[in-house]
């Protein structure tokens, strides 16, 4: 199956606004990383980095990090076979030049942008037949 074969997708815009975190690659997992119970955390750890999406109101002063972004959560589950899901989201923001830093689990995907680009990315999703709550 693949995009086309949908019709439109429903998002939904998260209440809170997030921050993405760099730690050193040899950190330990902050116990604030993952400290909003029922709310969107991302802990990605590469060789050359510990990555952390949380809510912003939790992380301690002192930490690298880049806040106000907001999160449109992808109304799934999806299944990981289909194709083009992200893609359809993704690129009615490039046409509308609102940046994006993404993250994923197993059933959907959260695209993050910044507070201020968020009332022209909810216009240009509705424009391309996205739901968006």
């Amino acid at each position: 199956m693949t995009i086309e074969e949908r019709t439109s997708l429903r998002l939904t815009v998260l209440e809170e606004t997030f921050a993405v975190c760099r730690l050193e690659s040899d950190a330990e997992v902050p116990p604030w990383a993952g400290s909003a119970p029922g709310g969107l955390s991302s802990v990605t750890r590469t060789a050359e980095e510990l990555s952390v999406v949380c809510p912003e109101r939790v992380i301690p002063r002192g930490i690298l990090c880049q806040g106000g972004w907001r999160a449109l959560k992808m109304e799934g589950p999806f299944d990981l076979s289909l194709v083009g899901i992200l893609a359809s989201v993704v690129a009615p923001l490039a046409d509308a030049r609102v940046n994006v830093f993404v993250t994923a689990t197993y059933e959907t995907d959260y695209v993050l942008l910044k507070e201020e680009n968020l009332d022209l990315a909810v216009a240009a999703l509705r424009g391309r037949g996205h739901e968006v709550s």
